[in-house]
């Protein structure tokens, strides 16, 4: 079995920024241009999408109303110009960790506070072109609580199985990477932590 710092040992040498600049910038997007040189000498310049500074990171939440079902929400989507069915989630604000944001979301998105929220991972989106980084939160214990948000219209909530994520799957609306690793190491986790029936009285 291989050593795990041996293989440490054998990552290549970051290569050096040259220079950075800005490209162009928006109300939500910065997008900036990385001039590199490789430590074989090689040199390419990259370009990459950041947030424009407001919030300290993103939550998303998977919020089991009992302990086989998931709260997700339908909400419009603008890079597909239609409706996609989603895990609720958002920006850290300032002031907040992320336990707070986790419940505040919830109650903005889905109605529902949680007496129980528990870190689960975190996961990155296309790291090629963005730093953005997702805190995965599972929230239990929940309990009806409405914060207004700011959405521009009511998001619809739905309950699914847990255990049925292959049917979701299945579905054309339900596709965001982010939702789906969520799931399946929420699922995961619960299984893991579910007491053994040993068929003894």
């Amino acid at each position: 079995m291989s050593d795990p710092q041996d293989a440490s040992r054998s990552w290549p040498v970051k290569p050096q920024i040259l220079d950075r600049r800005s490209v162009a910038r928006s109300r939500l997007f910065h997008v900036e241009a990385l001039d590199l040189r490789f430590a074989n000498g090689a040199e390419r310049t990259f370009e990459r999408l950041s947030g424009t500074g407001q919030g300290i990171g993103a939550v998303m939440i998977v919020a089991m109303p009992d302990p086989e079902h998931v709260l997700l929400i339908r909400e419009y989507a603008a890079g597909f110009e239609d409706y996609v069915l989603t895990l609720p989630k958002g920006l850290v604000d300032p002031g907040e960790d992320i336990v707070t944001a986790a419940n505040r979301e919830l109650m903005e998105e889905c109605g529902f506070g949680a007496h129980r929220i528990e870190p689960l991972v975190e996961l990155s989106l296309a790291p090629n072109y963005m730093s953005h980084r997702m805190q995965v939160l599972l929230a239990s214990d929940l309990y009806p609580k409405r914060l207004p948000g700011d959405e521009p219209e009511p998001l619809i909530v739905e309950t699914h199985a847990i255990d049925e994520l292959s049917a979701l799957l299945a579905r054309e609306d339900f596709h965001e990477a982010r939702a789906i690793a969520a799931l399946f190491i929420a699922r995961d986790r619960l299984r893991s932590e579910a007491p053994v029936d040993t068929g003894l009285w």
